[in-house]
């Protein structure tokens, strides 16, 4: 078979693509290969579900642009497609005197990025908003909300489908090869040709533009799991909507913070631990060959070595439920071992650089007859409109439209 565009993986980034490129040009024939049974399977399905609202990132910068576009264009598109979502705000809270600097830099930041009405609160305030929280200073931010990411996914997936657009399921990509400017997808089912790649595969997405014949790759695909204990039913009054702590600005991930979730519940975390294979969704997972590659990474290992001291911390939480209740009530201090459960877990594909960078912002790279969307991170749920429509662009400009 044969197609103008294959978008390998279907997760909420490879959906909104898809989605944009149908809506702009339904001429061009566009299919989604998906390896597993169904869509949103991975970081789309096992996220917390919030919508953010562009506070953490540097202004003019991939991420603050797409999150704050992506933002307003999936509030809409929740409303047009009756998708249940929620802006429930959230507050950020410092809870120890060094962080009242970086909270302050945050509001400014946020300013900055156009998030009207956030503003810096008292802790009479903080108390109205979250009866159950401390700290010495805090922010709130109303534009922040929930929803259930895997919804939207499908529902992506559906107008996809509506207007011409066509999903494979069990094709799992195994090779790409091009011969006179047509590439071919190998799957484990079947050969598809075209005349654009376009490579949203997540936590495999160094491997597939390694497929797309890019000269040098000088990232890899870090993975970190991230795992979360859900509060007792009956002691979910402890949080109202979103808490969060002031962010180690050294380090990519929020910190450990409370969410109430869409399809119910409260979740608390979550940490950031090595994930000893790329879905390893449990501590038991373990791939040794994609462990060896990500410890034999120059930039990890610059990475462990400048970060081992929190790293230590994250893993130490993992194995200690004590250790981690006690991170959480930095910010809630009621909170009890006893009245936390086992949660889920997420694993964030996290692009690093030979040199021991962690990319901060969305990574987008083109080659003669591909486009890699090389580090998506969160945001990328809320962006993944903004970033369809990016990737929809330069897809376009190949086909001269």
């Amino acid at each position: 078979m044969t197609y103008d565009i294959i978008i390998v993986g279907g997760g909420i980034v490879g959906l909104a693509t898809g989605l944009k490129i149908k809506q702009q040009k339904p001429d061009l024939k566009v299919a989604i290969l998906e390896k597993e049974s169904e869509v949103a399977k991975h970081q789309t399905g096992n996220n917390s579900g919030v919508i953010h609202s562009g506070l953490y990132y540097k202004p003019g910068s991939l991420k603050a642009t797409n999150c704050i576009n992506g933002y307003h264009e999936l509030i809409k598109f929740c409303e047009e497609e009756n998708v249940p979502f929620e802006l429930t705000g959230k507050v950020v809270v410092a809870t120890r005197h060094e962080q009242v600097p970086i909270l302050n830099g945050l509001l400014e930041r946020g300013l900055q990025n156009g998030l009207t009405g956030t503003r810096a609160i008292s802790l009479d305030e903080l108390k109205a908003y979250e009866p159950y929280c401390a700290g010495l200073a805090a922010i709130h931010v109303p534009q922040t909300g929930i929803v259930d990411y895997k919804v939207v996914a499908q529902a992506f997936a559906a107008k996809f489908e509506a207007i011409g657009g066509t999903i494979f399921f069990n094709h799992k990509v195994k090779e790409i090869k091009t011969l006179n400017g047509i590439s071919y997808v190998r799957s484990a089912y079947h050969e598809f040709g075209c005349k654009l790649v376009i490579n949203c595969a997540g936590l495999y997405s160094d491997k597939v533009a390694q497929m797309n014949q890019i000269e040098e790759i000088d990232v890899k695909i870090i993975p970190f799991r991230g795992e979360y204990y859900k509060i007792k039913k009956e002691r979910e009054y402890l949080v109202k909507n979103l808490i969060y702590p002031v962010p180690d600005p050294n380090f990519p991930f929020l910190g450990v913070h409370f969410t109430r979730m869409m399809k119910g519940g409260v979740e608390a975390g979550p940490n950031a631990v090595l994930a000893f294979k790329r879905e390893g969704y449990k501590r038991s997972d373990i791939n040794l060959s994609e462990l060896g590659e990500t410890l034999a990474w120059p930039g990890f290992q610059k990475v462990a070595a400048k970060y081992w001291k929190t790293g230590m911390g994250e893993i130490y939480r993992s194995f200690s439920k004590a250790a981690f209740t006690k991170a959480l009530q930095e910010l809630i201090p009621d909170i009890n071992e006893s009245d936390l459960v086992d949660g889920g877990a997420g694993v964030r594909a996290q692009a690093c650089d030979r040199t021991g960078g962690l990319l901060d912002d969305f990574s987008i790279k083109e080659s003669e007859f591909a486009i890699n969307v090389l580090n998506a991170p969160s945001p990328a749920a809320t962006s993944s409109l903004s970033i369809g429509g990016t990737v929809c662009e330069l897809a376009l400009k190949r086909f001269g439209k």
